[in-house]
């Protein structure tokens, strides 16, 4: 890694003189994805911070960041809406709260409407 790389992500190092100097980073290890029967999913109703506009999101996903991604594609697919993934959490668009809660059931994950 050269000397001009990312420096958002060097905490504590602002710059070395030192020609052999290595800054190696710390990657953040991710968990590996529990079985759906043993995830416990929270499914509540969010409205802050959007302009009045109610969003379902889903939190509690234990795992890899690919597998909530997959999870979150497959619930905007079958509510047929917009959504996103983002922050360990899954935002679909609207007030769905049922509907995902009975999807998730159904694919085998303990979900629960807050």
């Amino acid at each position: 890694m050269s000397k001009k790389g990312n420096f958002k992500n060097r905490i504590g190092v602002v710059y070395s003189t030192s020609d052999d100097f290595d800054y190696t980073e710390e990657s953040e290890l991710e968990e590996e994805t529990l079985a759906p029967k043993d995830q416990k999913l929270r499914v509540e109703l969010d409205k802050k911070n959007r302009k009045g506009k109610q969003v379902t999101l889903v939190t509690g996903f234990t795992g890899m960041t690919g597998d909530l991604k997959e999870l979150g594609k497959m619930l905007k697919t079958k509510c047929g809406v917009g959504g996103n993934v983002k922050d360990r959490e899954i935002i679909i668009q609207g007030d769905l709260r049922d509907k995902v809660v009975e999807i998730l059931l159904k694919e085998g994950y303990q979900a629960r409407k807050i």
